[in-house]
């Protein structure tokens, strides 16, 4: 069963663990949080839920005004300036077990997350106290680092602390410097649906891909020499995802370009650009899925095609 938010204050109370409680409607943006506790002296944080290619998951949690650039984050992790996005809904709901607007810190206290890696801003030590939902964004709760590190610990996490807004060089002779937050024994949740997920108090929205659809579109070379398909058998290929179905591509595509979209209207981004705010997205836009969608249409031109070369080997319709 997973911690409810009663639960959680309960702990808290028995690690004897100080911290102030505050009920308000529930809120989904750390601006709409700020309305009811923004003027109470602590910093307000803000919380993403990640993943990583390999399904492997991470929550980064930050004062709300750290910049946090995913593409930094996720070289430093060693995975490459694509190698992070924000988790599916369905993931956030499945491992963190919170509903959507409610992941911060306490959220891995469930075994679920057990192999959620949890990285925390430095700026947390500098604030007297700092603000948080307690797995529901109905009510927020403020409590200092200490108090923080002493929950943490009780459920048997080290608490790390990073400079979230350091951008170190990466290279042959400079290793990627958070590397070892990566989750070496993560479990493969590829079950999960893919949706374009709504994420947590960040308000930012990203698709989570998978990328089976590479390794199936890879896996799967027809060969032109019948003696050949004879020698290996047809049922042992078989492509792994509904590329060659329509309907699902052009959902992908969708999501893909809606989450895209989402991500790129932040509250930095409308004061970086204000007027131009269109046009910068929409460049933006432009440059991010231009491979991306690339390589769907070539996945999906060549499931289709190996879909119809395997049914063509398997049914041989007699001639007249």
């Amino acid at each position: 069963m997973a911690f409810s938010k009663d639960q959680l204050l309960d702990r808290l109370k028995e690690l004897q663990i100080e911290f102030s409680l505050y009920e308000h409607p529930v809120v989904l943006t750390v601006e709409a949080q700020a309305k009811y506790v923004g003027n109470l002296g602590g910093a307000l944080s803000k919380n993403l839920f990640l993943k990583d290619k390999k399904h492997r998951y991470y929550v980064v949690s930050a004062l709300a005004d750290t910049k946090v650039d995913l593409k930094v984050l996720s070289q430093r992790l060693g995975l490459g300036k694509g190698g992070l996005r924000m988790a599916a809904e369905e993931a956030l709901v499945e491992i963190l077990k919170v509903p959507l607007g409610c992941v911060t810190p306490f959220a891995v206290v469930n075994e679920s997350a057990r192999h959620v890696s949890l990285l925390l801003d430095q700026g947390f030590k500098t604030q007297e106290y700092c603000f948080f939902h307690p797995l529901s964004n109905d009510m927020s709760i403020s409590l200092n680092a200490h108090g923080l590190d002493k929950f943490l610990k009780s459920i048997g996490r080290d608490p790390s602390y990073v400079d979230l807004e350091a951008n170190p060089p990466v290279g042959k002779d400079q290793p990627p410097d958070l590397a070892a937050f990566v989750p070496s024994d993560a479990p493969i949740l590829s079950d999960l649906p893919v949706k374009a997920p709504t994420q947590d108090s960040t308000g930012k929205h990203v698709s989570a891909a998978s990328n089976s659809a590479a390794v199936a579109a890879k896996a799967v070379k027809p060969s032109g020499n019948a003696q050949n398909v004879k020698e290996k058998p047809v049922n042992t290929v078989q492509p792994s995802i509904p590329a060659a179905d329509a309907g699902n591509f052009v959902e992908e595509l969708l999501d893909r370009a809606s989450a895209l979209l989402l991500s790129e209207i932040s509250e930095d981004s409308i004061k970086q650009h204000s007027g131009q705010l269109g046009a910068e997205v929409a460049n933006n836009i432009k440059k991010c899925l231009r491979e991306d969608l690339k390589n769907l249409a070539t996945i999906f031109k060549n499931t289709a095609y190996t879909e119809g070369f395997y049914a063509g080997t398997r049914y041989q319709p007699k001639r007249l």
